[in-house]
């Protein structure tokens, strides 16, 4: 919760009030347009160095004492108690900040800092070296003597006046600071150095662990190795046999040219769970100079007599893995599921299994929210192995994979099933749906070809009743022999749009109207960060938005396990997907007629393609996903008309919402603008007359929770001011329902509420980040959401 101090006059400079302290300050500008040459002068890229080991580089390397909350008064006397404060150096700030060299983070809205300094003697040519965003008052022995507004981009040299001198001794003197920050990038580093001998400031180390916050959801108090992910990983394609590798793994860092593994690996990682990660032991980051390694052994009572295949369901980002020093296959991409083919490199008795990671998490690579420097909306960084690991044995000729769709006039399921392994000529496909141990329909075919069964009487698939149908799915080979068997399930359902009586469109489920009413949903946790901490935890959230009145889920800019869309098949909520994102950026030009996109290259572009097309696969049997979103807010947004166009091709049983909040193009099926805090849209009848129109984004309103803040001592924030209590921000978000209730009538089909948890900084989540506190009764909720669904 941000704290604001109590007002309290400053002690002025002797015989100086407020208004000659300014002049002073402007007293000190014209002695430094003397001395230096201009009023403000940069600190130059080379300069005479004070000699090493004088009192100027020991005040340098010394670290601060410092607070985020107000201390008391007379918080900058020398007699002042602070040996409450931390001690950390400066500067004080975040990396996004122009000209900032930050070494301790500080994102809060005001800091207080002090420093004792030893001087041999009070030099003539005395200064402040300091970077100040935003306002900064300095104080010497207690009393002010500097006093300054707005901020700066880069350090200046601002020399000492002779009164100000006076206020140094030989010997020790206490050099103390207050920053204020309102918006925007913030920094504050104050040295007092010779104008002479402008010392050549060191550059901060790369960090190399992340914010290690107190928060843990109820879900990863409960994790250790026995429990970590032990659920089969892919709902739709079930076999009997197979073997969880998730638990503690060997794990090293090394530098990003290591092709061998390190000889030791000492660090100990719960898989699945992230190298950055509290749940995953080390708490380290990744450094894209760096190279992470896993190491992990498993045995085998004897060669395997059919096929072994290897899963890997998400690994951020390149990858490469060895079994028994072979590799057995490598990949790149941070989001989608993949597999090798490991029976040529298994023996009986141990196995060695060997992976090694690169995450440079920059530029074109698909990301999200991950950040190298977190702040604002921008996350920490995930690398290596974040899904489950898991072995399988299957046939040796046998299922790969299973796309099925739905019709519902008649109501129809359709499955077509792709054969791997030896000669799959004559393989025969037999799918019956079944309940129980009664067959309704089935059907078979050759392998490859869609086989449809018609369902009888069926229960058509709806929020409302999300009806499964269970499927069984063999193959066999030309004389009727069973070669494989998976288990599935298909929810009939078909997804449209249609206009209603004032001409606007609107979406369908089952050709009948619904209005799509969601929250944005990152999938971020304190614990796991990408990583929910169980399946359990997943199921807990989906039904209490399901209990909140929500029928729809925006998953924003991350693909979940796949048991994530299991939960939403099985209980009835409605997905929209995006595509993960990369930054790469054109400039933001939302809903202006001439919109622009951003100069990917033609390699970067079918990287950014195949993996969209892996999310596609990977996810286009569940019912509940009705929309994918291929781009949000510009990020990363290139080559719109054909990604857009490629994307209604490949899946014509969805819409296309083509930017989220973005540049909008005129391809896919909605238009989708973001507005905070309160819902809006700038309609045009002609331009957007084709189109279903959406509010994407709103909402957003932050209401802070004492003791569950990822980071108390930053700025955490929500859109518009902070709510003065909770009966304040209850009352925000009934506006914007209010308003969204108005809106719906005027032609909008589709409200997106910012969102379902807190995120590290952000606190605009209708719970908090660790799942603890519920900040809106679902039951409250779901009654104002009410009208939307009517």
């Amino acid at each position: 919760m941000n704290c604001s101090p109590p007002s309290h006059r400053f002690e002025p400079l002797p015989s100086l009030g407020r208004t000659g302290q300014r002049a002073l300050l402007t007293g000190f500008l014209v002695f430094a347009a003397t001395f230096l040459g201009t009023a403000r002068a940069q600190q130059p890229a080379s300069s005479e160095k004070a000699p090493s080991g004088n009192w100027v580089e020991a005040q340098i390397n010394s670290p601060w004492k410092y607070s985020m909350r107000f201390p008391g008064r007379g918080w900058f006397a020398p007699e002042f108690d602070d040996s409450a404060w931390k001690t950390a150096p400066g500067g004080f700030g975040t990396t996004e900040t122009p000209g900032a060299r930050v070494w301790t983070t500080w994102g809060g809205n005001q800091i207080w800092l002090r420093k004792w300094v030893e001087l041999p003697q009070v030099y003539d040519d005395l200064a402040f070296l300091l970077h100040h965003d935003e306002d900064v008052e300095v104080y010497l022995n207690g009393k002010l003597a500097l006093q300054l507004e707005g901020w700066t981009t880069q350090y200046e040299v601002i020399p000492l006046d002779a009164q100000v001198r006076q206020l140094l001794h030989p010997g020790r003197n206490l050099l103390a600071v207050h920053c204020r920050q309102t918006t925007g990038g913030q920094f504050i580093d104050v040295h007092l150095v010779r104008a002479s001998q402008i010392p050549e400031l060191p550059a901060p180390p790369p960090p190399t662990a992340p914010h290690r916050s107190d928060l843990i959801t109820p879900w990863g108090e409960e994790v250790d190795a026995t429990n970590a992910w032990t659920e089969y990983p892919r709902p739709q394609m079930r076999r009997s046999q197979w073997r969880s590798l998730n638990g503690w793994w060997q794990a090293a860092v090394a530098e990003k040219g290591a092709t061998a593994p390190p000889t030791e690996m000492p660090l100990k990682i719960l898989v699945p769970f992230c190298l950055e990660s509290r749940l995953g032991g080390v708490w380290r980051l990744l450094s894209p100079e760096e190279s992470l390694w896993y190491r992990r052994s498993f045995e085998l009572d004897a060669p395997p007599s059919d096929r072994l295949l290897l899963h890997f369901d998400a690994v951020d980002y390149q990858m490469q893995a060895w079994i028994n020093g072979k590799l057995v296959g490598e990949h790149t991409g941070g989001f989608d599921p993949f597999t090798f083919d490991i029976t040529e490199a298994v023996q009986p008795g141990q196995n060695e299994l060997v992976v090694r990671v690169l995450d440079a998490t920059a530029e074109t690579q698909l990301r999200g929210k991950q950040h190298l420097e977190p702040h604002g909306i921008w996350y920490t960084r995930v690398s290596g192995i974040w899904q489950s690991v898991w072995l399988e044995e299957v046939p040796q000729r046998y299922i790969e994979d299973v796309t099925i769709g739905t019709s519902i006039a008649p109501p129809t399921i359709t499955v077509a099933v792709d054969v791997a392994g030896q000669d799959s000529s004559g393989t025969i496909v037999e799918v019956a749906a079944v309940e129980g141990e009664s067959e309704l329909a089935s059907g078979k075919g050759p392998a490859g070809e869609p086989i449809a069964l018609e369902i009888p009487h069926a229960t058509l698939w709806t929020p409302d009743n999300p009806r499964l149908y269970d499927l069984r799915i063999r193959i066999k080979d030309k004389n009727g022999e069973l070669l494989d068997e998976v288990a599935s399930y298909a929810g009939i359902r078909e997804v449209g749009r249609m206009r209603d009586a004032a001409g606007h469109w609107r979406f369908t489920l089952n050709g009948e109207p619904i209005f799509h009413w969601g929250p944005l949903d990152q999938g971020w946790w304190p614990d796991g960060l990408l990583t929910p901490p169980s399946d359990e935890a997943m199921q807990w959230e989906i039904q209490w938005l399901k209990d909140a009145g929500f029928n729809m889920i925006r998953k924003h800019i991350k693909v979940e396990p796949r048991r994530y869309y299991y939960h939403c098949d099985r209980v009835g909520m409605l997905v929209w997907q995006d595509q993960v994102s990369a930054s790469k950026n054109p400039k933001w030009t939302r809903f202006d007629p001439h919109p622009e996109d951003a100069p990917w290259t033609d390699e970067e572009h079918a990287q950014y393609m195949l993996e969209f097309e892996r999310m596609i696969d990977n996810l286009e049997n569940h019912p509940s996903i009705v929309v994918w979103t291929p781009f949000n807010e510009a990020w990363g947004q290139h080559r719109t008309m054909e990604v857009g166009r490629w994307t209604m091709q490949r899946d014509p049983s969805r819409l296309v919402n083509i930017a989220s909040g973005g540049n909008f193009w005129p391809v896919g099926h909605i238009a989708d603008w973001h507005q905070y805090p309160h819902p809006d849209f700038p309609f045009d009848p002609q331009r957007f007359a084709d189109y279903i129109k959406v509010v994407g984004e709103f909402g957003g309103h932050g209401w802070p929770v004492e003791g569950h803040l990822w980071d108390p001592n930053r700025r955490n924030w929500g859109y518009g001011s902070l709510p003065q209590s909770i009966e304040e921000y209850h009352q925000r978000i009934t506006e914007s329902l209010r308003r969204l209730q108005e809106l719906k009538q005027q032609g909008i089909a589709a409200g997106v509420y910012t969102q379902t948890t807190d995120v590290e900084g952000e606190i605009n989540g209708l719970m908090t980040y660790d799942r603890k506190v519920i900040k809106i009764p679902a039951k409250q909720l779901r009654s104002l959401s009410r009208p939307l669904l009517e």
